[in-house]
């Protein structure tokens, strides 16, 4: 007898039928299965790992609709400490929780009152704050790599985008007449994903200067047609883009702590995604306007986000990567105040 069979078949909910492990399976089943397209693979194999890891082995044999919410926070609070999660993944596992009861609900295998994860309390705030570096210190990076790693790290810094969409680029994603980089896909966990939101395929600035810099790594590129990686993997004859994790350990954080951006074992994490909030960061203490700054990282917006990114590029985005790149690559007194 299958899961809605047995639940159905119930008057009294509060039955020793339904555990919540059978509408974990349920949810795994039908929203983490190989074949759903409603989340990118990352996310996939995160809820996969979080049930597996942390909530299965915990909640799968209680009667679901009699897990109390505060035995939830219990228990959040137990493996926070127990297995060093810092809040922010609380938060995440928390929220799968909660999505698996009210996937449960949409399914009316269990009442729609019985979703305990509604009523949990708990701290998600994050202690972390991420490593800001100055386009003095960028230019600094800059100076200790070699092509391509040198052009990777200026594009990131000029332009925000996301390691993974950066080594998701292919060089006919770059247009220099339209004076922009299309955002097609990521590069993620050794697979093609999608952009991670729609604001996210919004195009990217890509200013002469910048283009340039391009153009010249595709000359020397042993892969340089339009379907060729912009960063390929060259262990993998240009099949697969560069790994991101080994270009962050064995080349932009090794450049920072060779040109004494950061300090040697300094444990704070330091990597492609720290550039995006550095360029956000100098962007608004020269007083670009928080709406250029926004559009130019791609930052998704409820109820304005389409119409924007609709506009393709605009000449207030260009001025604002044009100014990081000049700041990062000529003196401080020629950015525009």
């Amino acid at each position: 007898m299958d899961l809605q069979t047995q639940v159905n078949a119930k008057v009294d909910y509060k039955g020793p039928n339904v555990t919540f492990g059978m509408l974990a399976e349920q949810f795994w089943q039908r929203e983490l299965g190989t074949d759903q397209q409603k989340r990118s693979h990352t996310t996939v194999a995160t809820y996969r790992m979080y049930l597996r890891r942390y909530i299965r082995p915990e909640w799968d044999s209680h009667i679901a609709t009699r897990i109390a919410h505060w035995a939830i926070e219990d228990w959040l609070e137990r493996i926070k400490c127990e297995h060093d999660l810092a809040p922010k993944t609380i938060g995440h596992i928390k929220q799968l929780m909660g999505r698996v009861y009210e996937f449960a609900i949409h399914r009316e295998l269990i009442p729609d009152t019985c979703n305990p994860v509604r009523k949990v309390e708990c701290s998600t705030a994050s202690d972390y704050t991420a490593t800001v570096i100055t386009p003095e210190q960028a230019r600094a990076i800059l100076d200790q790599l070699q092509s391509p790693e040198n052009v990777l790290l200026l594009l990131v810094t000029v332009t925000g985008l996301r390691c993974s969409e950066v080594l998701g680029l292919k060089w006919g994603d770059i247009d220099p007449n339209a004076q922009a980089i299309f955002v097609r896909r990521s590069w993620t966990m050794d697979r093609v994903g999608r952009p991670k939101s729609q604001a996210s395929k919004a195009p990217v600035p890509c200013i002469p200067a910048l283009a340039e810099y391009l153009a010249a790594w595709r000359k020397e590129s042993p892969y340089a047609g339009d379907d060729d990686w912009v960063f390929p993997s060259f262990r993998n004859k240009g099949k697969t883009p560069r790994s991101g994790s080994s270009l962050v350990t064995d080349h932009i954080k090794a450049a920072a702590i060779r040109a004494g951006v950061i300090k040697e074992g300094d444990k704070r994490q330091f990597g492609l995604h720290n550039l995006r909030h550095s360029l956000a960061t100098s962007l608004i203490s020269w007083g670009m306007d928080f709406k250029t700054v926004q559009t130019l990282l791609r930052h998704a917006n409820p109820t304005t986000t389409l119409a924007i990114y609709a506009q393709g590029i605009d000449a207030n985005r260009l001025a604002a990567q044009d100014a990081m790149m000049r700041a990062v690559l000529h003196p401080v007194s020629d950015v525009v105040q």
